[in-house]
């Protein structure tokens, strides 16, 4: 079926400010306007003896400080200031950028170290300021030191959840520019901090760049979300996005009481404006899963092909956080699926991608290191029926790598990610990964 696979390339892009669009430069300080349609923005500025940074939303005053090697967040609203300081993070080591992010509902402090960024203090603001209000997004404006800085749209500590954008029959999207990936764009902490972005990558040089990042708005609540694990489908009207609601999701903690939040699921997008470029807000209704006798709390990581004049969605569903399994339905219409098959039997694989392998329909997954013992660390390999045919004989990297396959000028290529951190211990987990490049062995 599929040759033996090796690795031939990592790349790991970190950029606090996304470079290329929605970017600006200024040699001179003061209030800047920065117009942002989704709360993923950032700013940097070069260190001097005391330095300092801020966004200025709805009526607050969030700032950036770097005093004596000690750094801290400040929330101003009318009279009243609050420092905030990681009692363990806040001192940095001979910095020489200091920086401040919006993430969804949450704000990083950064120093630059040894050329690396490392996070000194994080705050999440939903209790401050509604971060995802379209409105008060309009007039963001960005405060910089009196020597100046650069700002602009958020970009990324690693990628994960990579899929190859696909036309609608699941060919690769191969244009003169080469070939194209959605990626989530990890943030400084979990789920909520991250966002899609859109890579094009060439696949002789596995040079790669960034190109777009999308947003979404949800179909039954307010505001601009980060979501994510997004599978982008070319059709003859257009684009369908179709994404996971990871946008808003908390990590459960059961030994507090509090209770995962409901509603995790995928959502769809149509529109006929260019995604593979520029930034993006798209509205969504929702993707009707089947989950008929799975028990599923929850669905993710959605993969659209259609074939036969029929589609077929790969999806994943969770009887609990966190013990999913992938699944496969089918049906003339996005809107009236059934199920096909779901692999039951696991308890921590996803990534769940179709792909035709010698004219025939597979279904591939990831087996995480959580799965039972038989069953770790492998990338799996299904029928339509969701019945085992067999393992992708590829190197398993860390976290739960994606099996996204492309074929390619006669070899196979093989895009995916790792579990590697970034942003420092502040952060935990979340900040993956690397993206892990495979061809033909």
């Amino acid at each position: 079926m599929l040759p033996r696979l090796e690795i031939v390339r990592r790349i790991r892009p970190v950029d606090l400010v996304a470079p290329g669009f929605q970017r600006i430069e200024r040699s001179t300080g003061g209030i800047v306007p920065i117009p942002a349609v989704a709360p993923y923005v950032a700013a940097t500025a070069q260190v001097r003896k005391r330095s300092w940074l801020a966004l200025h939303l709805a009526g607050h005053r969030i700032g950036a400080s770097l005093d004596d090697g000690s750094v801290s967040l400040t929330i101003t609203h009318g009279h009243g200031t609050r420092e905030l300081r990681s009692r363990r993070f806040h001192r940095a080591l001979d910095p020489t950028e200091l920086g401040l992010s919006l993430t969804g509902t949450h704000v990083t402090a950064w120093t630059r170290e040894a050329g690396q960024w490392v996070a000194r203090a994080r705050h999440d603001l939903r209790e401050v300021v509604d971060t995802r209000d379209e409105a008060a997004l309009a007039g963001l404006q960005i405060e910089l030191p009196t020597w100046g800085g650069g700002a602009g749209g958020f970009g990324q500590l690693g990628l994960r959840d990579v899929r190859f954008v696909t036309e609608e029959d699941g060919r690769p999207l191969h244009t003169g520019d080469g070939l194209w990936l959605t990626a989530t764009s990890a943030g400084p902490g979990f789920f909520d901090t991250a966002h899609t972005s859109v890579w094009r990558l060439d696949p002789a040089s596995l040079e790669l760049a960034h190109t777009a990042d999308l947003f979404f708005r949800r179909p039954d609540r307010p505001g601009v979300f980060g979501d994510h694990a997004t599978h982008l489908v070319r059709t003859d009207a257009g684009w369908l996005a179709t994404t996971s609601t990871w946008g808003d999701f908390e990590a459960p903690r059961t030994r507090a009481g509090r209770r995962t939040p409901a509603g995790l699921r995928v959502t769809l997008a149509e529109t006929d404006a260019d995604l593979l470029r520029g930034t993006h807000v798209l509205d969504t209704r929702e993707l009707p899963l089947p989950t008929d006798g799975l028990a599923s709390i929850a669905t993710w990581d959605p993969h659209l092909v259609r074939r036969d004049g029929e589609w077929l969605v790969g999806f994943v569903s969770a009887r609990r956080f966190f013990d999913f399994h992938p699944a496969l339905a089918a049906g003339k219409s996005l809107d009236d699926l059934r199920l096909l098959g779901a692999a039951t039997d696991r308890r921590s694989t996803e990534g769940t991608t179709l792909l035709e392998v010698d004219g025939r329909m597979v279904v591939l997954a990831s087996d995480g290191r959580d799965s039972q013992r038989d069953q770790r660390a492998r990338f799996p390999v299904f029928d339509l029926g969701m019945q085992d045919l067999g393992l992708l004989d590829a190197p398993y990297p860390t976290n739960l790598p994606w099996p996204s396959l492309a074929h390619v000028d006669g070899t196979w290529l093989m895009a995916t990610f790792n579990g590697r951190r970034a942003g420092g211990a502040l952060l935990g987990y979340g900040t993956h990964g690397d993206l892990v490049l495979m061809r033909d062995a």
